[in-house]
This record gives C-alpha cells, structure tokens and sequence, in this order.
C-alpha cells in the first residue's frame, strides 16, 4: 500500500496519526468542579462518588494552614517605617513610625483567602489520567 506521496507506509503513519487524534478529541473533561466533604474526601461535579483523602492530590498552596495561624516571621535590622494599623507600643494615629537600630521582626498571620481546604470548600479540580487535582478553591466574585 503506497501513501499519496508515492512511499509506502505514508498512509499507514497518516492513519496512526488520525487514530491518536481522535482519541485525543474524545478525552474525557479535563476540568471540574467539587467540594471537600466533613471527612475530606472530595466529591467533583462529574465523579460524585466521594474520593477519600489521600487518594486526591492537592496543590501544594492549598496546604499553607488555618486562617490566623503564624505563617512566617519578618526580620529587618535598623531604620524603617510601618504605615497602616497598630503596631505594638504604637497604636496612635495610623501606625507610622521607625525603628533605630537593632533587629525588629513581626508575625505574618495566614489570611482567609490563603488558608488550607476544608470541609464545605468549592474547589477546582484539574484531572490528570485518572488523579483528580484540587487546583485552587473558588469563591463568589
């Protein structure tokens, strides 16, 4: 069997590729939607059968911590300013002030839009082969 260029096996590969092609057109989605149950297992829009805890992988931003816990301490050494909020010893006006000399370090607290999953938390899940990936957690706009 000669392909349309005159060499034979042209046609074979030409319908390889054909075959992969429409394999590739017909995948399953690949993007969904879900919700992380009490116990943590994760239940998505198109798979409702509950996926245990550990049978799912997570993106590793979604696993900082609890909203409020301490996420990392600040250090800085000699002269600098903090404008906005209370600062301890200065809780006049605005918050504004400076530091001479020495080390000066604060506590960066998780916020709630960068905490870890939890339970009742909407997600989207990225699926790969047959791994469902939380992605990110989605909030109204």
């Amino acid at each position: 069997m000669e392909g349309f260029d005159g060499h034979p096996g042209t046609a074979k590969l030409a319908a390889v590729l054909s075959q992969r092609m429409k394999r590739e057109n017909e995948s399953p989605l690949v993007l969904d939607f879900g919700e992380i149950q009490a116990n943590g297992s994760l239940v998505t829009n198109t798979f409702p059968i509950p996926i245990p805890k550990g049978d799912y992988s997570v993106c590793r931003s979604l696993t900082i911590g609890e909203a409020g816990k301490k996420l990392a301490e600040t250090d800085k050494l000699g002269k600098h300013e903090h404008k906005g909020g209370q600062h301890e010893g200065h809780t006049d006006g605005d918050g504004a002030h400076t530091h001479e000399g020495g080390s000066h370090s604060h506590t960066v607290l998780v916020p709630e839009k960068m905490r870890s999953l939890k339970a009742g938390d909407r997600v989207l899940v990225a699926w790969v082969q047959n791994e469902a990936v939380v992605v990110d957690m989605i909030v109204k706009s």
